[in-house]
């Protein structure tokens, strides 16, 4: 092998690397990018969300004997990775029923209470989507730590 062919395959290597460094590189950008998306169209679109998941868990007949009346975002979202699913936003919530009429929960003064709870909402193709999924008396950092298996935190860019 001469000079200019070690060379030849050098510049190739070298050629390749860059252009490795560089995808790696617009790859973590396009991931930020889209965080910050996320995030940004959550704090634009709060009431709208209130209204989605009210709609979304009531839906699931869950908890028996109640009807969703209230939801109130308290805080802001915490992100978090979910492999399957993408970005998950929990979100801290306060949550108000009444009893349905001729429920074992009509006469329990206690089903009137609003309820703290975390929410989650999943960010998919572009667009903040619920199916009414809450975890009841947690916030939203110990509902990641219950989580902990399926979603990894997004820390702040």
């Amino acid at each position: 092998m001469d000079f200019i062919e070690a060379n030849f395959w050098w510049i190739i290597g070298g050629g390749a690397l860059v252009l490795l460094l560089a995808v790696r590189w617009l790859w973590h950008l396009a991931r930020a990018t889209q965080i910050e998306r996320a995030r940004e169209l959550f704090r634009l679109q709060h009431e709208r969300f209130e209204q989605m998941l009210l709609t979304a868990a009531a839906a699931t007949g869950k908890p028996r004997g109640l009807v969703w009346t209230r939801c109130e975002i308290i805080g802001d979202a915490m992100l978090a990775r979910d492999v399957s699913r993408g970005i998950v936003a929990l979100v801290p919530v306060v949550l108000q029923f009444e009893p349905e009429a001729d429920s074992d929960m009509e006469n329990v003064p206690a089903a009137r209470e609003p309820r703290p709870a975390t929410a989650l909402f999943i960010f998919h193709r572009g667009h903040w989507h619920t199916d009414g999924r809450v975890i009841f008396n947690l916030n939203p950092g110990q509902a990641l730590t219950q989580l902990h298996q399926q979603l990894q935190p997004i820390t702040h860019h």
